[in-house]
């Protein structure tokens, strides 16, 4: 046992220095991005190599019922997955009641090959087909989510988190320390976990929305960011619990508020120069960063279905609530949905704002990727500039989740990055969540149509 705590990532150690560890949660992102898996005692965790699950928790929907995705000719026999740990990933679960570690697994068939419709497994492929051409793809996620009342009513609207004032969260209060320190012991809290697994905060805003923060995180490697976001999914979470209120990560909770949002900023390195392949010799913008943009504009739409993966998150693009109505690119514009923020050419990087804080981790950053990666593998050009306001233009997102999924199934060479089976399997989990909701009355349909009609 102490052999094995001697290899674990340094905030792992810290963490159980000078104590007995307990438990080791095993676990997996499925593909809302939810943790699944086992835990075991630590005397057990420490004389296995791997464990089993069955391919059927990526069938799964949102709401618990299932998608008819398995293989065709063996049918719905929940095969076993062989779980094998990443140990890089092993982090504190601070919010336990005993000494607890948490480790992220990779998921492969009896054969030993990659299941591919493991969330972490469709990023890793599309990062490898980037190191295949010799670059090397950087990622910067954004978080933004709210800290809203308790509410175990769904009928009952979602509110604002009540402050440390006594007041209900503000909106309209972008960028307010005062804001900010509503919310004082939650941050403290999330602040706390982080940094006992090992995670920096490039820093912590206040946004648009009541209750509504943002969390940055440092650029790094793909794969290791989305560990990062989906790590702190659960932390935030946790945080929240310890102060009578909730966390969401919903595209849009609250009506007349902004959405949130996961921007998610990229730059491409040459692996055996280590040169931002955006900027040239002179700082200036090569036909690498001219090439992913023009993939973006090109790919996006039908790469939405899995940046925006439920009914909730199309009501996030409103016109003027933060959030892009188009594809439009410009330098230093946030009305835009891909921006190029402002950098020395070293830091050179593009900005895809379409993505929302609902989607899977690993599968937003994989598609997103996989658009920019299509752009300069066919060398598309993206339109001119934007200039002035891009919510004065027309709108090219997708509306509803079911017109997404139409240009999802139909985008030949996005599945041939993401993989044709993830895509096959991703695209029948969707149709059952959307064909769920369409069972749902809501309020507004009874309110307007049932005496009116």
């Amino acid at each position: 046992m102490t052999n094995w705590i001697d290899t674990l990532p340094d905030a792992a150690r810290t963490y159980l220095d000078q104590k007995r560890l307990d438990e080791v949660e095993c676990i997996i992102a499925d593909l809302p991005g939810i943790a699944r898996g086992k835990a075991v005692p630590a005397s057990k965790f420490v004389r296995q190599n791997h464990f089993h699950l069955p391919d059927s928790i990526f069938f799964q929907t949102i709401t618990g019922d299932w998608g008819e995705a398995a293989d065709e000719d063996e049918g719905f026999i929940e095969r076993d997955m062989i779980l094998k740990p990443d140990m890089s990933t092993a982090t504190a679960a601070p919010w336990t009641g005993d000494w607890t570690l948490q480790v992220i697994h990779d998921a492969f068939d009896r054969n030993g090959e990659p299941i591919p419709y493991a969330p972490r497994n469709v990023l890793q492929r599309v990062v490898d087909l980037y190191r295949a051409k010799g670059w090397e793809p950087v990622a910067a996620p954004e978080m933004e989510f709210f800290l809203v009342a308790r509410n175990i009513d769904p009928a009952k609207s979602i509110e604002p988190m009540m402050g440390r004032s006594g007041r209900p969260a503000a909106a309209r209060q972008a960028y307010s320390m005062t804001a900010v320190d509503e919310f004082g012991p939650v941050i403290d809290d999330i602040y706390d976990f982080a940094e006992a697994q090992g995670f920096e905060i490039d820093g912590i805003t206040q946004e648009g929305g009541a209750g509504q923060l943002e969390i940055n995180l440092r650029h790094g490697d793909p794969v290791k960011l989305a560990d990062e976001v989906f790590y702190f999914k659960r932390l935030i979470r946790e945080a929240a619990l310890r102060h009578d209120c909730f966390a969401t990560f919903m595209a849009k909770p609250i009506e007349n508020e902004p959405g949130s949002a996961m921007h998610i900023h990229h730059s491409i390195l040459d692996i055996d120069t280590g040169q931002n392949l955006f900027s040239g010799p002179q700082g200036g913008e090569t036909d690498a960063f001219y090439h992913f943009i023009g993939g973006l504009q090109h790919h996006l739409p039908s790469a939405i279905a899995v940046l925006a993966p439920y009914v909730n998150s199309y009501r996030r693009y409103v016109k003027d609530h933060a959030a892009p109505i188009n594809l439009e690119w410009a330098r230093d514009n946030r009305t835009t949905g891909i921006r190029i923020p402002l950098s020395s050419p070293e830091a050179r990087r593009v900005e895809n704002r379409v993505a929302g804080m609902d989607c899977n981790p690993y599968l937003g950053i994989a598609a997103s990727l996989a658009c920019g990666y299509l752009g300069m593998t066919e060398e598309r050009r993206p339109s001119r500039q934007f200039k002035g306001d891009a919510y004065e233009g027309d709108g090219d997102v997708p509306a509803v989740l079911g017109q997404a999924l139409e240009l999802f199934d139909n985008a030949t060479p996005l599945h041939q990055v993401l993989g044709e089976e993830f895509c096959r399997v991703y695209s029948i989990v969707k149709r059952a969540e959307y064909e769920e909701f369409l069972q749902v009355i809501s309020p507004w349909e009874r309110e307007h149509l049932l005496l009116n009609v």
